[in-house]
C-alpha cells in the first residue's frame, strides 16, 4: 500500500470481526513502527499487545469498574482539560453526535451512550488490544513522540490490510491495565489502541470525521 493510501484510509474503526491477527503480522508492524522519529532518539515509548485471556481479564475488570461509576477523571492525569475552549468543544461534540445518529443514539438516551462508551472497553471486539507508555519522569515532548511512534503503528497497520482506534478511554481505567499487563510503576500509559479487521458492515464504521479546512490551520509566513 503506498504510504498516501495508508493515510487517507486510515480512520477509528469501531466495530471489528473475530478474524485473529496473526502475531508475525504484529511483530512486523511494530518492527516497522521502530523507525518512528523522536527527540534526539530517545525512543521514550513502550508498548504491550494483549490478546485472549489476558485482554479479557482486562477488558472484565475495566467494565465492572465502568459498571460501577469508578472511573478516574482524565484532568486527575493531566491528560485533557477540565474545561474545553468552543472551537475543540464543538468539534468534540460533532463527532460524538454524527456517531450517535449512526448507532442509533438519540440526545436524552443516557443508557444507549453508556452502552456505546462500554464498548470502548471491550477493544470494539478486535482482537488485539495495545497500550502505550512512557516513563513517568518524562515531560510533554517525549508524549509527543509517542504520538509519533502510535501514528507510525497505525499506518503500519493499514499496510497490512488491519484497522485500529486509539483510545484514549482507558485513561480513567488504569489499575486492571497495569496490573494484567505487570506495567511498571514508573511508567504512565499515553493511550490504548484497538486493532484488527474491520466489520465492513457495521453502520458505525461508514464515519470517517470530518477535518478542518486546511485554511484555518495552516499559517504561510514569508511567501
Amino acid at each position: 500500500m503506498e504510504i498516501v493510501d495508508a493515510i487517507r484510509s486510515r480512520k477509528s474503526v469501531r466495530a471489528y470481526t473475530d478474524q485473529e491477527v496473526p502475531k508475525e503480522t504484529i511483530e512486523k508492524i511494530l518492527e516497522l513502527s521502530q523507525r518512528a522519529p523522536s527527540g534526539t532518539n530517545t525512543q521514550p515509548w513502550h508498548t504491550y499487545v494483549c490478546t485472549g485471556a489476558v485482554k479479557d481479564a482486562i477488558v472484565k475488570d475495566v467494565c465492572q469498574l465502568f459498571d460501577d461509576g469508578k472511573a478516574a477523571k482524565y484532568e486527575d492525569y493531566d491528560y485533557y482539560p477540565e474545561v474545553w475552549e468552543d472551537v475543540h468543544r464543538n468539534r468534540r461534540r460533532d463527532l460524538g453526535w454524527e456517531l450517535y445518529g449512526l448507532v442509533g443514539i438519540q440526545k436524552g438516551d443516557h443508557e444507549g451512550t453508556r452502552r456505546q462508551a462500554k464498548r470502548n472497553f471491550k477493544f470494539f471486539d478486535a482482537p488485539v488490544g495495545l497500550f502505550f507508555t512512557t516513563d513517568a519522569y518524562l515531560a510533554r515532548g517525549s508524549w509527543l513522540d509517542v504520538g509519533l511512534y502510535m501514528q507510525t503503528v497505525m499506518l503500519a497497520a493499514r499496510s497490512e490490510g488491519l484497522h485500529t482506534c486509539p483510545q484514549a478511554a482507558w485513561i480513567s481505567y488504569q489499575e486492571p491495565i497495569f496490573k494484567h499487563l505487570n506495567i511498571p510503576e514508573d511508567q504512565v500509559i499515553v493511550s490504548g489502541m484497538a486493532l484488527g479487521y474491520e466489520e465492513t458492515s457495521a453502520i458505525e464504521n461508514t464515519l470517517v470525521s470530518k477535518r478542518e479546512d486546511v485554511s484555518n490551520v495552516v499559517h504561510y509566513c514569508g511567501f
